[in-house]
C-alpha cells in the first residue's frame, strides 16, 4: 500500500513538470527514469515526437550505482554532440535531485552538454 502511494505521489509531481518542461529541436527534454537497478536517459524532441539520443547501463553491472549513472550522463553527452545538440532541459521523472539523479546531470555537464 504504501508502494503504491509513493509511486502516485512521484507521477502527480512528474505531471506538473511536465506540463511546463517541453524539448524541442534546439534544445531537448533530457528524460531520467531510474529503475532500482538501473538507469536510462534520453534526449526528447517533444514537438516532433522523436528521441535525438539516449543511454542507460542497462548490462553493466560492476561499479557503485551513481557511479554508473555519472558514467550514462557522460554518454548521453558524447550522443548529443554527435547529434549537434549543446542545451537541454532536465525532467527528473518526478525525483528528488539527489543521489543517482544528480549523478547523471553532472556527468552530462561535464560531458559537454548544457542543462
Amino acid at each position: 500500500m504504501r508502494a503504491e502511494i509513493k509511486r502516485g505521489a512521484r507521477i502527480r509531481r512528474h505531471g506538473r513538470v511536465r506540463k511546463k518542461v517541453q524539448g524541442t529541436a534546439e534544445r531537448p527534454r533530457l528524460a531520467v527514469y531510474r529503475s532500482n537497478r538501473h538507469i536510462y536517459a534520453q534526449l526528447v524532441d517533444d514537438r516532433a515526437a522523436r528521441t535525438v539520443a539516449a543511454a542507460s547501463d542497462a548490462g553493466v553491472t560492476e561499479g557503485h550505482k551513481s557511479d554508473r549513472a555519472k558514467r550514462v550522463g557522460q554518454q548521453l553527452a558524447e550522443r548529443a554532440k554527435a547529434a549537434g545538440v549543446q542545451n537541454a532541459v532536465f525532467d527528473r521523472g518526478g525525483r528528488l535531485y539527489h543521489g543517482r539523479v544528480q549523478a547523471l546531470a553532472e556527468g552530462a555537464r561535464e560531458g559537454g552538454l548544457r542543462i
